[in-house]
């Protein structure tokens, strides 16, 4: 590595440059330097991890801990789940290569250090069983990872920010040119590079972007991930790559604020209504948060009402919500005294409605008291007659509401960012 002439401009030389610290750029660094590969990582954040630290967990196939569980996860059949699941209309040589790869990425970061323990399933009834958890989460996975780029002397330039792949005279890509600081304690890097590896993540923060390529992103839609720019995504573009599949949310929902209160909003024994005061859809679909955020993304203003009683309230805190968030959570994280203290709190804010009727409900929703009140009478007759006629929901979570007090939580369709 070699100092440029001028004091704020700063040449470097190296073998590959990873721009985004994220898991996957950590990733790409640690394998380039076993391999015996000098690299530079660019973070323009802070730290470490971009959305990877609010992670859960990670897919795998036939990994040594699937293994070791005795968990049959044949790379084979998932790889035609998910393309049955996506209709064909995804890369098929990407998909298969990634679930080729994803058990071995397990051993690889277990060898590193990260601890996995009992496998999960991301919504109930899922098999096989593919989602691993390590200890600690996302967080763990990141410290590991950085962990192991100081072991093996990568070196990792934080608040530094990619502005420009560099390109020789045929076009290929040579480096990159980097910035950090600002005014007179401004300096640019020029880093020479034999490769290039960009993991940047989306452009979740990026309204014009949104708007450009998502048809399904509005504006009263929140976002829960990080704000990256797709600044990666622009570089790669501008220096004449081919762009795909750029019009993807991650999108989730119905979701409301607070760990606690939102495993209760999708929990299937609750109903949701619009604005309304009309259900519209087989609440059971909301154990899994990716599937039902479609239905509600129909409704107006993108928001529903999750609605239960003190029954319902009661059941969950013996047994725990029946969500997917049960599959991480035990229910004894859940105790009456600090949900009634979230959802006073969140009452407060406007978010919630704790009333004795119906209509005091209705009337807090906008929607007219004879609508929701014929809403709710209808889905208690369903559960007195053990079938849902109108969407045939399980039987299973068909519970009536009509034990007051009545409870009623506003939730929004989100997004974690693009894929």
């Amino acid at each position: 590595m070699n100092r440029g002439e001028a004091s704020n401009v700063v040449s470097l030389e190296t073998d590959i440059v990873v721009i985004g610290a994220g898991a996957g750029g950590l990733a790409a660094a640690v394998a380039a330097a076993e391999n015996g590969s000098q690299a530079i990582v660019l973070e323009k954040r802070r730290n470490a991890g971009g959305n990877a630290n609010l992670a859960s967990g990670i897919f795998a196939a036939e990994s040594p801990v699937q293994r070791r569980q005795k968990i049959y996860a044949p790379g084979g059949q998932l790889f035609k789940a998910a393309m049955d699941y996506a209709h064909w209309t995804i890369n098929p040589r990407i998909v298969r290569a990634f679930i080729d790869k994803s058990g071995d990425t397990i051993r690889w970061l277990e060898a590193k250090g990260l601890k996995f323990g009992q496998i999960y399933t991301f919504c109930p009834n899922q098999v096989p069983l593919v989602w691993h958890v390590p200890e600690g989460r996302g967080r763990a996975l990141v410290k590991t990872l950085v962990k192991n780029c100081a072991d093996l002397g990568v070196r990792l330039l934080y608040q530094t920010a990619a502005k420009r792949l560099l390109t020789g005279e045929s076009g290929n890509v040579t480096g990159v040119l980097a910035v950090t600081g600002e005014g007179n304690k401004k300096k640019e890097f020029r880093i020479t590079a034999k490769s290039v590896i960009i993991a940047t993540g989306g452009y979740g923060g990026n309204k014009k972007l949104l708007q450009k390529y998502c048809p399904d992103y509005s504006e009263n839609m929140l976002r829960r991930g990080l704000p990256l720019m797709g600044d990666g995504i622009l570089m790669a573009i501008e220096a004449g790559s081919a762009a795909e599949g750029l019009g993807i949310l991650q999108k989730t929902g119905p979701w409301f604020p607070g760990r606690l209160n939102w495993s209760i909003a999708i929990d299937p024994c609750t109903i949701w209504v619009n604005k309304k005061g009309e259900r519209f859809v087989d609440e059971v679909v909301g154990l899994n948060a990716h599937e039902s955020v479609n239905a509600l993304t129909r409704q107006p203003d993108k928001i529903c009402y999750a609605l239960f009683d003190a029954e319902i309230i009661r059941s969950i805190i013996e047994k725990g919500p029946f969500s997917h968030a049960r599959r991480v959570f035990d229910p004894e994280d859940i105790n009456r005294a600090e949900l009634e203290k979230e959802l006073q709190a969140q009452a407060a804010k406007g978010n919630a409605r704790v009333a004795d009727s119906w209509e005091e409900i209705a009337r807090w929703i906008g929607a007219g008291t004879g609508v929701l009140t014929a809403t709710v009478d209808e889905y208690n007759t369903c559960c007195d007659r053990g079938y849902d006629e109108i969407f045939d929901k399980d039987r299973t979570y068909l519970v009536p509401l009509r034990t007051p007090p009545y409870y009623a939580l506003k939730c929004y369709a989100t997004y974690l960012g693009t894929m």
